[in-house]
This record gives structure tokens, sequence and C-alpha cells, in this order.
């Protein structure tokens, strides 16, 4: 894969700039205090997966979050559409690629009232290409699941809900996954010793037949979960959403991760101990395939392809 990075185009608050001009204050928000809401699309050959999805669950944090944007959905939707055609010809043939939005509050001025939006919000919207060389072995393989110690943001303090860019408490808790396991991808429980989520994406299991994946009360309401709920129903694979303990992740035949980029990873081990036969599981399997058929894609394939040497 031939790095063309520097090429791409950047919508930054009203101009769409080269990627190596693209700069915002040292006084912003998302600087001064990480004040930014995000989201994060991927393209299958080329088109957005659920980008409307995508963009309303942003318009819901920035309601909540009470930053104004400056447009409307359907303009934030327009533009996103223009960078990502501005970007498309440096695709290679079965590239994929992100489109991620950030937006911050704008100007932050030090030991002031953070509440106030003092001027209009930062608007970033950029693509990159889809690298998933990190997650690709693991599709065959699975990966090693592990709790750290740190304990998942309560929804009191911050709902999981609000998908923002203030991420020391998910980094802090991968440190401590990668002291176990280099490669280890992290479970955080909640207060209350529940599986919540991880880093960027959802869990679920397999038990008895029974997919299980945790409520969205701790957890983000993620558009690669909600997408497995849509699949299961479609293979009549029975759904539960429930509180899971580590005994059910232990115990279970199966668990796997979702998220934009790999949309599912499956997890042959947690915490040191085999989960089921420790091999990837059928109903894994039977939703991997469900997923690439529906988009038109072969997940693993693309992942894979990028092991090769150039």
């Amino acid at each position: 894969m031939i790095d063309k990075t520097h090429l791409h185009q950047v919508y930054l608050n009203g101009k769409l700039l080269p990627r190596d001009q693209a700069m915002i204050s040292v006084f912003d928000s998302a600087v001064m205090l990480g004040d930014t809401v995000t989201e994060s699309t991927r393209t299958f050959n080329g088109v957005p997966f659920k980008l409307d999805a995508h963009i309303d669950r942003l318009y819901k944090s920035l309601k909540i979050t009470r930053i104004n944007p400056g447009m409307t959905a359907a303009e934030m939707k327009a533009l996103t559409l223009q960078v990502l055609a501005s970007n498309a010809h440096l695709l290679a043939e079965g590239e994929d690629c992100w489109i991620v939005h950030n937006i911050s509050r704008g100007q932050s001025v030090a030991g002031a009232d953070p509440t106030v939006q003092r001027s209009p919000a930062t608007v970033i919207i950029f693509t990159s290409p889809m690298i998933l060389t990190d997650w690709a072995g693991f599709y065959t393989e699975g990966c090693h699941a592990v709790t750290p110690p740190s304990r998942a943001m309560p929804s009191q303090a911050l709902d999981a809900r609000i998908k923002n860019r203030s991420r020391m408490a998910y980094t802090l808790a991968e440190i401590e996954v990668k002291l176990v396991d280099p490669k280890a991808q992290g479970i955080l429980l909640d207060m209350n010793g529940n599986i919540a989520e991880n880093k960027g994406g959802n869990f679920f299991v397999v038990e008895n037949g029974v997919l299980k994946t945790p409520l969205t009360s701790n957890a983000l309401a993620g558009i690669s979960r909600a997408t497995i709920l849509e699949l299961a129903q479609t293979l009549h694979i029975p759904l539960r959403e429930c509180d899971l303990q580590p005994y059910d992740v232990y115990t279970a035949d199966e668990a796997f991760f979702t998220s934009t980029p790999y949309c599912i990873m499956p997890a042959t081990r947690f915490n040191g101990l085999p989960v089921g036969d420790g091999m990837v599981g059928p109903i894994t399997r039977r939703l991997l395939a469900a997923w690439g058929a529906l988009v038109g894609v072969d997940i693993v394939v693309q992942a894979q392809k990028q092991l090769l040497p150039d």
C-alpha cells in the first residue's frame, strides 16, 4: 500500500485544504480541554457504510454537549461526501478509507467559563486509508481479550453514548492491557464489575447458541453493534442484551469485539484462558460472512491482503 496521505484534502472551517496545511489554534478547546465530539465512518467499495446513522449520532452528541456546529445535519452530510469525493482518486482498487469528523467548541480562554462557545465551532472532516494490519491476523486466529484494573468511565460522569475525543481513560486502560500482552485487546469493566466496552468498540459472547452483549447503559451505542443486532435477527440467531460479568466470558463458547474498522474481531482467549475451544467459533464466522455479503466485500480477505508484501 503506497502512502498517499499527504495528498489528502481536509475540510476545516469552510475550506478544503491539503492535509499538511490543515491546522487549528493551540487555544482551540480541542487542545485546551479535549472538548470535542467525533465520529468515524468507513467505506466499503468506496461507499460510506451507515453514514446517516453516524451523522445522526454525531448530532445527538453535539446537542448534549451544547456545541453548535453552525450547519444542519444535511449540510454536514453533503460536506462529508464532498471530502470523500475529493480524495476518492487516491484509493487503489480494493482499498477503503476512514471518514472522520472532529468538532470542537472553538476557541477557549484559560480560566474563563468553559461552557461558553466564544467562536464558531471548529469543524474538521478528513479521510484516511483504512489500514487493517493490526487486526488482520485476528480474523482467523482470534485475539487475546484482557480486562485492565482501570474501570470504564461511569455514565453518571460521562455517558458512553456521547462519542467524544476525551480518550485518556481508555488510553491508560489500554496501557495496562498491553503490559499483560502487547497484542491484547482490552475489555473495560464498569464500576459494578460488569463488562462495559473496548476502547473503541463493543463486545459480544455466545453461550449455548445465544448471542449476548452488554446494555448501552455502560457502553457506546455502536453502529457496528447495531449492525450485529440486525444480522443476528436476519440469521435467526437468538439475542440478549444484558449485564455480563467476566465469568460469562470465561465460560462462553465464543466471543468477539465489534468496531468500525475491522467490523468483527474474534476473541479466542480471555485473561489467559481459552474462550470455548480456543478457536474462532461458527456463529462468529456466520456473522462475519453475513456482514461481508451485506457490503459486498470479503472483509477478511481485504484485511489480510495488507499483510502481504507490496
